[in-house]
């Protein structure tokens, strides 16, 4: 794919600013969807795809913070840009801590803006495409598809949640090693904003159901006390 045909989330509560920035991100090329507000792009962003979403902080209803930490509970992997008048060390160490991909200050150059935009959207494609390397898995009877997320497994066909989907990849990534619970908050929620280590056990839990024929005496997913999980194939 080229960086012509991304689409990109444009929040910006001044009209000027997101008239001019949506302008000029046209004239790139990109399909540009604009939000006023941080509940309008919440509602915009669950029900369509982005490659960039491009992020004010101090905004009505909803500081862009907030709605950056919204976006990563439900995707792990969308670069996501803050554009913002809080220009302080300690502003972009938090958006960053939040989950910003990048963080530019208003005034910005045109020129360095457009270059960091095409740098993340080229950076979002190329961890699609790993995905999409990857292709199928199989392991005893069970099979995972990690460009649709269908998978078959004891009990027959199901879809997996993309969260699912990158956990078992990073399992299948790192078969037969012991994979702590911080590297899986790591790679698979990636950011500050950690859920409880009990919600990766709930994780394990669900792919014992989905894979194992015996989910008390498992095959694949084992828990290493005190460490963290392992993966067999």
């Amino acid at each position: 794919m080229t960086d012509s045909l991304a689409r990109i989330l444009l929040v910006e509560d001044e009209k000027g600013i997101r008239e001019a920035v949506k302008m000029n991100l046209e004239l790139e090329g990109y399909e540009v969807v604009t939000a006023s507000s941080g509940t309008q792009a919440l509602d915009k962003f669950s029900g369509q795809r982005f490659n960039l979403v491009m992020l004010d902080i101090m905004m009505p209803e909803m500081d862009g913070i907030e709605v950056c930490e919204q976006i990563r509970l439900e995707d792990t992997d969308v670069p996501i840009l803050f554009l913002t008048a809080k220009d302080s060390r300690r502003d972009v160490i938090d958006g960053l801590r939040k989950g910003a991909d990048d963080y530019m200050t208003k005034p910005f150059n045109l020129e360095e803006m457009l270059l960091r935009v095409k740098g993340l959207i080229k950076r979002s494609w190329s961890d699609s495409e790993k995905t999409e390397k990857l292709g199928t898995y199989a392991f005893g009877d069970n099979k995972a598809n990690f460009k649709t997320f269908d998978a078959v497994g004891v009990n027959g066909p199901f879809t997996m949640s993309k969260r699912e989907a990158k956990l078992l990849r990073l399992f299948i990534e790192k078969q037969g090693e012991v994979v702590s619970r911080n590297q899986i908050l790591q790679y698979v929620w990636g950011y500050d904003v950690y859920p409880s280590t009990r919600t990766i056990d709930n994780f394990i839990l669900n792919f014992r159901k989905y894979f194992e024929k015996n989910p008390r005496k498992p095959k694949h997913f084992f828990s290493i006390r005190g460490v963290g999980y392992k993966f067999v194939a």
